[in-house]
């Protein structure tokens, strides 16, 4: 049914979720953007956060070389590209980030993706 290496796809989708999880865990009990940017604990906390975005985009650049851009493609509720694309402001741009958005995608987009990898460890056995 796979055409790519289903253990190593599930390992990385796996490292994926735990850090969606990780982020969600770290930004509990956030409000809003200014929690990040008023004091040096909240710039820490983001600073963390957006470390692990830069993780997640990259491992899913490599989700999609390995499974020949199919896998993430059966999941169009999530805007992967989105994801791959922030991690390239971040990684390239990262004083230019804005904790506005970041806060916005902590706030709203977590729980969908996190949803979306758990149904692909399911459906990845």
């Amino acid at each position: 049914m796979y055409d790519f290496d289903k253990d190593l796809v599930r390992e990385i989708v796996n490292q994926i979720y735990d850090a969606v999880c990780t982020i969600a865990t770290r930004t509990k009990g956030v409000e809003s953007a200014s929690f990040f940017t008023d004091s040096p604990d909240g710039m820490e906390k983001l600073d963390g956060v957006c470390m692990l975005f830069i993780a997640i985009g990259e491992s899913l650049k490599n989700v999609d070389k390995i499974t020949n851009k199919t896998l993430l493609a059966n999941h169009s509720e999530i805007d992967w590209a989105g994801i791959k694309g922030f991690r390239d402001i971040m990684a390239h741009h990262y004083f230019d980030v804005d904790a506005e958005q970041v806060f916005w995608i902590c706030s709203k987009q977590l729980l969908p993706l996190e949803k979306a990898l758990k149904k692909i460890i399911q459906d990845l056995g």
